[in-house]
């Protein structure tokens, strides 16, 4: 018996495959783009991981530097500058999504709801921003950390024009243990999917497999 077994093996790879096939992995739609923007003292370098993984799914992935990363000249100019950039690398129309971490994620937010971007935007995805703001703004002297301290006419403003999201989908990922978006809650957005991972740092949240993962899974299909 088991001499006959062996005289089968070598038939064994092209009888397998015919009749237990492997599901082909999810691909993303043809002609999907997402820009990554990033945060305070960033650049975006920092998306390394995320773009690496998304681009082997079939997507093409921009990652402009915001400019400045300091927040100098305040998150509205920062937003007219990612708008220009955009529009330079996709034209004016082309739908996108949106992944942005930590500030990124306010810059975001003021391109699309007061600056036209929301028309193009299927997705907004961020990652430990601080809608609501940060104590830790009021470490640093730009005006682009000043906009992120909490009750800033510029956080109020976000709050007042939200609206012109539609039905974008959104999502807000946080982790508890942030001590950079302080408190931490100020991640949580009624407006967005809100998610939370146990995930030590903040830096490493754009990292985190947990994360990446969700990521991958919200805009693979």
């Amino acid at each position: 018996m088991i001499s006959k077994f062996r005289r089968l093996l070598p038939f064994l790879p092209l009888v397998v495959p015919a009749c237990c096939p492997t599901a082909p992995a999810p691909v993303a739609k043809t002609g999907q783009r997402v820009v990554l923007v990033n945060g305070f003292a960033e650049r975006g370098s920092i998306f390394n991981t995320l773009q690496q993984r998304l681009e082997k799914r079939g997507i093409e992935v921009y990652a402009p530097p915001l400019r400045h990363p300091d927040g100098r000249g305040g998150l509205e100019k920062l937003a007219s500058h990612l708008k220009k950039d955009i529009d330079r690398r996709f034209g004016p129309d082309a739908p996108i999504s949106i992944i942005s971490f930590s500030m990124g994620g306010l810059v975001s937010r003021e391109y699309l709801q007061n600056q036209g971007g929301a028309a193009r935007c299927e997705n907004l995805i961020t990652i430990s921003s601080p809608h609501h703001g940060t104590l830790a703004a009021w470490t640093y002297p730009s005006q682009g950390v000043r906009d992120m301290r909490p009750g800033s006419p510029f956080l109020k403003h976000l709050g007042e024009t939200e609206n012109q999201l539609g039905k974008m989908t959104v999502v807000s990922y946080r982790t508890r243990l942030d001590l950079i978006i302080l408190p931490s809650r100020s991640s949580v957005w009624d407006r967005a999917v809100n998610i939370e991972y146990p995930v030590a740092l903040h830096p490493m949240m754009v990292t985190s497999r947990r994360v990446v993962d969700d990521i991958e899974k919200r805009l693979v299909k």
